[in-house]
């Protein structure tokens, strides 16, 4: 069950922003502890370098390279290499991504462009340069992540770019997996909610001006109504049966991943 024996699979943000499992390189160590062969690529060399120690350890099948994923020509080069290095590519995840707080009034329109160039356009130049080679290949799965930012808005704590950006990663999985669905290339989203993973304490606590990480923690597991945030292997899972075979006939759908959150409601 959800093996990937033979699939090459890109990942991108594979690296994380502090030690530990975030979403990215929990999916890339998952991917290929079920038989993918890994290429992962992430802007930070630290990140990346601990994810590919951490596979060399299990004696897992991976390459890396250092991209920006905003970037179409550095995404188009990091895709020619996979298939140089692994012979094609039959999976992608899209994981690259960011938040930064704000309303429409008082964000600044560079920030905001901003936004949807981490969120948005890192997804769309990952499809772009992907779907040739999976086409090459008689099909392949994409998996975009967006998040629960999308479908549940704080009034307390606007984050106007990130919540479009991240709304617009759905619409942007459907109309690929509509428009490829014949090529027998699937795409679907994950959207995690509350996740512990390193980026709370890393990005998280100092963004929000928290006392202490404990204390943004608690308030965070108090929100989920199972009690208690998630983290990045709850998302590398649902990743794993998007991309699986047993998900053939799964496209153009959203995987919620979040404790019960949204359904919840709240702000």
């Amino acid at each position: 069950m959800l093996r990937l024996d033979g699939k090459v699979a890109f990942i991108s943000g594979a690296g994380s922003v502090g030690p530990g499992w975030g979403n990215g390189r929990a999916t890339a160590v998952l991917l290929a502890r079920q038989g993918a062969r890994v290429f992962c690529t992430d802007f930070s060399r630290e990140g990346l370098d601990e994810t590919m120690r951490l596979l060399a350890a299990e004696g897992l099948s991976g390459a890396a390279h250092i991209s920006d994923a905003t970037d179409s020509a550095a995404v188009a080069e990091a895709m020619a290499e996979c298939a140089r290095a692994f012979g094609g590519l039959d999976l992608l995840v899209n994981n690259v991504g960011g938040s930064a707080p704000g309303g429409a009034e008082d964000m600044a329109e560079e920030l905001f462009d901003r936004q949807l160039q981490q969120n948005l356009k890192t997804a769309f130049l990952g499809c772009k340069h992907a779907i040739p080679l999976m086409r090459n290949r008689g099909g392949g799965a994409i998996v975009n992540l967006a998040s629960i930012a999308a479908l549940r808005v704080s009034a307390a704590r606007p984050h106007v770019g990130y919540t479009a950006s991240k709304m617009a990663v759905i619409g942007l999985s459907r109309s690929v997996a509509i428009r490829h669905a014949k090529e027998k290339i699937r795409c679907n989203t994950v959207i995690p909610g509350l996740m512990h993973t390193p980026l709370v304490e890393h990005r998280l606590v100092p963004q929000l001006g928290a006392n202490d990480a404990a204390e943004l923690i608690a308030k965070r597991h108090a929100m989920v109504p199972m009690g208690h945030m998630g983290d990045g292997w709850d998302v590398a899972h649902a990743a794993l049966f998007l991309l699986s075979d047993e998900a053939r006939f799964i496209t153009a759908t959203e995987i919620l991943v979040d404790g019960g959150a949204a359904a919840a409601g709240g702000t």
